[in-house]
């Protein structure tokens, strides 16, 4: 197929685009920067621009939408305009372009409402519930996204759970940094179960929700390796791997929380340079169980888990997120 990748200079957007590229499609990508992806051709621009966007889907068989603003604060408004309106953008021009395939690559915390999720499959997205401004617009955007599929537009939504693996400046990078400075600490004593995903096994999931969409468009799935571990020991490994000490001091989850609500508070106010180090978001994320039944998106998709848990730790200590 002729596939087009938004925000395949991100992390897993360029796993995507390089997991297409080998399996032989046509890609091309749409982001501000290069994807330096080998084998795909840069369209360099933003998913906010409609006739750049209009320019990009025309002529391709499918869109896969990464392209997203990520973060734990920042002005509501660039949330709204990224994650909703690019994502309109995008499935306007696929109608108009004839497309006939949508992947919406989205997020759990669309179907989070701050409660332990135990076991569950891909509850609907919740704007409304969802936990910050990010998980609001992407749960609007995922609702916009399946709303639009028809019969001749197959929209299907793949929610990646935690991606990490070397050269991610998200997840591992941060952990690492703030466990590096001593500020990393463990809420109450850890032990809440959590899944993650390797990036290799997440961009192979979304790669099979392109090749499944005639037969699975109009759904979500939640996508993750399938090993729950407690959150103190997925920290510990990812820092390990980096060679920085584990966290141990502890903080309680309701003060923790209560913090996060402060600071996030002040940050609108006046927002900081970096991330803050804290929010309600990510002490519910820290205290709370969030591991998820992978039956029917592995029954569905045709796809299971190619890298361990602990086989990403070992890549992840020999990669660049983890020196």
């Amino acid at each position: 197929m002729r596939v087009l990748v938004t925000g395949a200079s991100g992390f897993l957007g360029r796993a995507v685009a390089a997991r297409l590229v080998a399996q032989g499609h046509r890609v091309s990508t749409l982001q501000r920067t290069s994807s330096t992806v080998r084998g795909a051709a840069d369209i360099l621009g933003t998913v906010t621009d409609g006739p750049v966007v209009a320019r990009a889907v025309a002529g391709h068989d499918a869109v896969v939408h990464l392209a997203a603003k990520v973060s734990l604060a920042g002005d509501p408004a660039d949330f709204e305009r990224v994650n909703v309106g690019g994502t309109r953008l995008l499935l306007d021009a696929a109608a108009a372009a004839g497309v006939g395939r949508f992947v919406q690559v989205s997020s759990p915390s669309v179907a989070h409402h701050g409660a332990s999720i135990v076991g569950e499959d891909a509850a609907p997205a919740d704007p409304a519930r969802a936990r910050g401004d990010y998980a609001r617009t992407k749960a609007a955007a995922e609702l916009l996204a399946l709303g639009r599929d028809a019969a001749d537009l197959h929209v299907v939504a793949v929610r990646p759970h935690l991606v990490w693996g070397p050269g991610d400046t998200q997840l591992v990078r941060r952990v690492v940094e703030r466990a590096r400075a001593g500020r990393l600490p463990l809420l109450g004593h850890g032990a809440a179960l959590i899944d993650s995903t390797y990036v290799d096994n997440a961009a192979g999931a979304v790669a099979a929700a392109l090749g499944a969409a005639d037969r699975v468009h109009g759904r979500a799935y939640v996508v993750t390796n399938g090993e729950p571990r407690p959150v103190a020991e997925l920290l510990a490994g990812i820092c390990r791997a980096a060679g920085v000490r584990p966290p141990a001091w502890r903080v309680p989850p309701a003060l923790a929380r209560a913090a996060g609500g402060a600071v996030e508070l002040a940050w609108r106010v006046r927002p900081g340079t970096d991330e803050p180090p804290m929010t309600r978001f990510l002490a519910e994320q820290l205290s709370t169980a969030h591991w998820f039944d992978q039956r029917r998106t592995r029954r569905d998709l045709g796809w299971s888990p190619e890298v361990s848990v602990d086989e990403g730790l070992a890549r992840l200590a020999g990669g660049p997120a983890g020196s």
